[in-house]
């Protein structure tokens, strides 16, 4: 069980290296900076590239934790998801909160997955 632990916990660090490595064509990862009614938050991260990165880290963990969860905890991870976004979108321009948004939103979500393979 250990093992299966450990490989999954390196394959997990390892897709977040690699995603952090990928190259950015005018897009967040969560949304396309090319738009032009973009939020006051998502031209922020557009416009910074170290906001971008706190924002492809974090799809990438949500996305491969979401994958990892039984289908009956996907729906609460989704709205808490949805409720994040909500606390991201009212930091409107300012990075330091929106950095600080994405911070506490990685926190959680590694809080989730150091559940997953234990009783959630």
């Amino acid at each position: 069980m250990k093992t299966a632990s450990a490989t999954a916990s390196i394959l997990f660090l390892s897709t977040l290296v690699i995603a952090g490595m990928m190259p950015r064509h005018s897009e967040a990862a969560s949304f396309d900076c090319t738009k032009t009614d973009l939020k006051a938050d998502e031209k922020a991260i557009c416009d910074n590239r170290a906001l971008n990165d706190l924002d492809v880290k974090m799809v990438t963990t949500f996305e491969l934790i979401s994958g990892l969860l039984p289908m009956g905890n996907r729906g609460e991870l989704q709205d808490q998801q949805t409720t994040w976004l909500k606390t991201r979108q009212s930091c409107n321009a300012d990075n330091d909160c929106i950095a600080k948004a994405y911070e506490a939103r990685l926190k959680a979500l590694m809080g989730v997955y150091e559940k997953i393979g234990r009783p959630l």
